[in-house]
């Protein structure tokens, strides 16, 4: 008996395979992986969005809630049972982790998300050989070292989000301070997304004007409009949201959907992500630290060679140096 398919559609090709051309899956639906689903979603830059976490019952509640509003999109979404359902990914984006216990020690903390990758990257790796890996759970510089270690992936395919959130921050406060849109402001957090973050104050600037030139003690104590203090505030922004929200989510979303965006169009735009820079600016490490890096459809396309005053580049050292301290003792 025919179906009601049968009767309304007249197939022409019914063999034909239904294959994303821009397929992106996201390991981790908590807060901020679906901030990155969201985001991804609403920018319309992917055909396919797949989800996966092994918590079977909230990637199926998510994937419900989202495929509710698929009216209002354009990207197909679907939840993973399985790695061999992220097959053919363009873009593998990974959000999973665990939190840090009371009184538990950055290695110890690191060691346990290891344990995590061991079961994810090699699962992306054979199911999508052409991907590109784009790490957010944190400590996001040494867990992105992991991939590529676990992965056996080019550099150039390994990147993590790094400080492209930091300096967007670091542009908003500026914007804030000169009461002018964060767009017209432009500079650069580089080195480890974290505590030891380097702000560039010897290159940012609006409309090509340096900062700097016009206020030489911006980056030191010395400066009654306290500038400095701007740094200070993007690394301490993410504890004060999670202080107020328990969490911080939609931000880091917009910040990967715009790397996603770069990286799906091609658009080559750069941005600052967390790459292995063994060789610059005098570093002899395998260490992933953010630099100004072109994004395009391989990934990384190029990294600008910044030029950086000698108290930045030995900042950016003394992040290479603790990052390698702890990647050292690791057990991949």
């Amino acid at each position: 008996m025919a179906t009601v398919k049968d009767k309304l559609i007249q197939e022409v090709n019914p063999g034909a395979a239904m294959v994303a051309r821009s397929k992106v899956t996201i390991v981790g639906v908590g807060q901020v992986g679906m901030a990155c689903a969201i985001s991804i979603l609403q920018a319309n830059i992917a055909d396919d969005v797949t989800l996966i976490d092994v918590m079977e019952d909230k990637l199926k509640g998510e994937v419900m809630d989202l495929q509710h509003g698929s009216l209002f999109l354009k990207t197909t979404i679907t939840a993973a049972k399985d790695y061999s359902d992220t097959a053919n990914s363009k873009l593998c984006i990974i959000t999973a982790g665990v939190r840090q216990k009371e009184g538990e020690s950055r290695l110890n903390l690191v060691q346990r998300n290891v344990e995590v990758f061991k079961h994810i990257i090699p699962n992306l790796a054979r199911y999508s050989p052409e991907a590109i890996l784009l790490v957010v759970s944190n400590p996001v510089d040494i867990l992105t070292y992991v991939a590529w270690k676990l992965s056996g992936f080019p550099s150039h395919r390994v990147l993590g989000s790094g400080t492209n959130l930091d300096s967007a921050r670091f542009r908003f406060l500026i914007g804030e301070k000169l009461k002018i849109n964060s767009t017209s402001v432009h500079g650069y957090i580089i080195g480890e997304h974290g505590d030891s973050s380097v702000p560039v104050w010897s290159g940012t600037n609006v409309a090509g004007v340096s900062l700097q030139s016009l206020n030489p003690n911006l980056d030191t104590g010395k400066d009654p409009e306290e500038w400095k203090k701007i740094h200070k505030q993007v690394v301490e922004s993410a504890y004060e949201v999670i202080k107020l929200k328990g969490y911080t989510s939609w931000a880091i979303g917009l910040s990967v959907s715009s790397l996603a965006q770069s990286i799906l169009k091609n658009l080559r735009i750069v941005h600052p992500v967390s790459y292995l820079i063994k060789g610059m600016h005098g570093i002899k490490e395998d260490v992933f630290l953010s630099l100004p890096c072109v994004l395009g459809s391989s990934g990384v396309c190029g990294v600008l060679k910044q030029p950086l005053k000698e108290s930045e580049t030995t900042c950016l050292k003394k992040s290479s140096e603790t990052l390698w301290a702890v990647q050292k003792e690791l057990k991949l």
